[in-house]
């Protein structure tokens, strides 16, 4: 496409002086914007700048929380849409495409009707003309997308085309039925003033048989015109509409229709109804008299009615390559000289004249989100209609628009769940897309950020995974949430954060004498493999539920092990030996003699390290001899064992 030559729209910021120099900052959905310090040469004003940051939003419709619906259930619909089978017959599948724009149209509906009611209820001036301005943006959109499913989706021949178009006018131009129950119920329906306007606009519409209905009541007020009404009634009744599901041919439907035409003609001719200028009007509109039909502007309101009705009595056979020529001389006339051409007749037109790209082009420039546009070119893509049309700078249309409506979505609190799905379904970038704004989403919550988490794993985004694991990790360990930062680290598989967390653990043990988080280090199964440090707590850990089980021998072959392997740090050998005290001290020998002398050896080689090295300045004396007592209680305990140790062997021999 073309590049849009039009003027952006200018948004005005209260609190800003004219004049003043203004600085920003871009977002992913919203942009800051603050007045700096700069002056401009030539510049009048003085002083400091704003205190003030002001926030300028691009799509302020996503936080509306009615319009909030809509994309919510649009999603769902769009998702389901992708799931059609792609090698799928066209023709079976056309019913299926037709049924899901139907169901977007109905969730524009519901919207519509919703944004009505709190307009008509709420007491806030400003916010009724907003959802007013919101109700008004809905309507064009489902006047369009409704079009788009008539002339493109469904693409209806000639006969069918303009019943469909029929069906379009009457669901958007509803007044004529708010006029008629006025009428009804009031004392005397054929005397009402609103009485022949309803009539007018039922014929207009095509509506004959209610017209006909409104027409016996003014027969029976006029008794001396019965033969004039009756014979108005007969030419409504006779007028032949075609049916696509009967066996008449479009040929035959053509020729009764002329015959038809032709009789209508010929009464008018003949003045059979000169005496009424009511029944007259209606019988120069069913000959489709165009001055009389541009008489009635101000029933008919909109150039396209006037189009359908026009065709309705002139051209009912109308092929869908004509339409064009139609909407352009009915909206040359319709509109006068002195009126502006709107953007949504330039975008009706475009959709007459077939011009899908310039119909999606318009309105991506005249409506104030992408929303529209995306799921119309989303559906429009799947029924093949834009597989020429790929844009220069690496995606096609459908995808282009997508991403930037997902983009869009991942700005908000919670839609950003939504705008997942819409990348997933954008084959060339819409990965590349899904990567850069997950990073953007605020975890403010565990439970938020467990969310991103799962989409990131179901997606296999390890480096997203990682990343979100060691932000949780760092605020729980900020947190002093010991247990927590270690199963984050855990799943973010970061050695080294494992290894500070295990360490803090160790810490907290050293200090209080107790494990917290017990449930986590008791179940970290092969987990506990991702470092040293902590496949040392799980064992550690392991140790104390063998003691307190009694089952000492196991306990002390563990607790060797941790030391003899080297896997204990040095530091907390120390522990680890002073732990092995109780066993040592038991009845009954738990440590073997070779299994004494390697905790003889661990312990001189303790204490051989601490003599050489320099003593802490700030270590107390005290410290220093709390120290020194354990060593002399160490060894004179392992002597005993050592001596009880060979005894036992010893005489198991003999």
């Amino acid at each position: 496409m073309e590049e849009v030559d039009v003027e952006p729209t200018v948004t005005n910021i209260p609190g800003i002086r004219h004049g003043k120099h203004m600085g920003f900052a871009w977002g992913p959905g919203d942009i800051l914007v603050y007045e700096t310090q700069f002056k401009p040469s030539g510049s009048l004003l003085s002083g400091p700048g704003g205190s003030f940051i002001h926030k300028v939003r691009k799509d302020e419709d996503i936080y509306s929380p009615i319009l909030r619906k809509l994309f919510n259930e649009s999603h769902h619909i769009f998702v389901g849409l992708q799931t059609i089978k792609e090698d799928l017959p066209s023709k079976s599948k056309r019913p299926q495409f037709v049924s899901i724009s139907r169901n977007y149209r109905s969730v524009i509906r519901a919207c519509m009707e919703e944004l009505q009611q709190v307009a008509v209820s709420t007491r806030d001036t400003e916010m009724g003309t907003q959802y007013g301005n919101q109700v008004s943006i809905l309507l064009a959109i489902e006047l369009i997308w409704n079009l788009c499913e008539v002339l493109f989706i469904d693409a209806a021949p000639a006969g069918s085309l303009l019943l469909h178009l029929l069906d379009w006018v009457r669901l958007h131009k509803a007044d004529v039925d708010e006029k008629a129950k006025d009428v009804l119920q009031s004392d005397s329906p054929a005397e009402h003033h609103n009485y022949w306007d309803v009539v007018v606009s039922y014929v207009l519409q095509g509506r004959l048989e209610e017209a006909r209905q409104m027409l016996v009541k003014q027969a029976t007020l006029h008794p001396a015109s019965r033969n004039m009404y009756k014979l108005m009634d007969n030419l409504l009744s006779k007028m032949p509409f075609y049916n696509p599901g009967g066996t008449q041919t479009l040929t035959e439907f053509d020729v009764k229709w002329r015959n038809w035409h032709e009789e209508v003609d010929r009464y008018l001719k003949d003045n059979s109804f000169a005496s009424n200028q009511h029944l007259e009007l209606i019988c120069k509109i069913l000959v489709g008299d165009e001055d009389a039909l541009l008489e009635q502007k101000e029933l008919l309101s909109t150039w396209y009615h006037f189009l359908v009705t026009r065709l309705l009595y002139c051209h009912p056979t109308v092929k869908p390559t004509e339409l064009h020529y139609y909407a352009q001389s009915c909206l040359t006339m319709f509109l006068d000289s002195r009126s502006v051409q709107e953007p949504l007749d330039s975008i009706l037109l475009a959709a007459f004249e077939f011009d899908i790209y310039l119909v999606i082009k318009d309105c991506s420039i005249v409506l104030n989100n992408w929303w529209f546009v995306a799921h119309l070119t989303d559906l429009l893509d799947h029924c093949k209609l834009l597989q020429s049309h790929n844009l220069n700078f690496g995606s096609n249309m459908r995808e282009f628009l997508l991403l930037e409506y997902a983009s869009g979505l991942f700005t908000h609190h919670s839609l950003w769940q939504c705008a997942v799905d819409y990348f997933d379904h954008c084959p060339e970038l819409g990965r590349a897309y899904l990567e850069l704004q997950i990073e953007r989403v605020p975890l403010d919550t565990e439970r938020k950020a467990l969310k991103v988490l799962r989409i990131c794993e179901e997606r296999q985004m390890s480096e997203q995974v990682r990343s979100i694991c060691k932000i949780m990790a760092m605020r729980a360990l900020r947190n002093n949430r010991l247990g927590s930062a270690l199963s984050w680290s855990i799943r973010a598989k970061d050695a080294a954060f494992a290894t500070l967390i295990s360490e803090r653990f160790l810490q907290d043990y050293c200090a209080k004498g107790t494990f917290s988080d017990l449930d986590l280090i008791d179940n970290l199964g092969p987990a506990m493999l991702l470092s040293d440090r902590l496949t040392f707590l799980g064992k550690y850990r392991e140790f104390h539920k063998l003691y307190g089980e009694k089952r000492f021998k196991e306990a002390a072959k563990l607790l060797l092990s941790l030391m003899t392997a080297k896997i204990a740090p040095r530091s907390f050998w120390m522990t680890l030996l002073t732990d092995a005290l109780p066993l040592l001290e038991q009845k009954e020998v738990i440590f073997s003699a070779d299994q004494t002398y390697d905790l003889m050896y661990c312990l001189e080689e303790l204490t051989t390290s601490l003599d050489t090295a320099a003593p802490a300045a700030d270590t107390p004396m005290q410290e220093e001899d709390v120290e020194q007592t354990k060593v002399e209680l160490l060894r004179l305990s392992l002597a005993r064992n050592l001596a009880m140790a060979i005894v036992k062997e010893g005489t198991v021999e003999t």
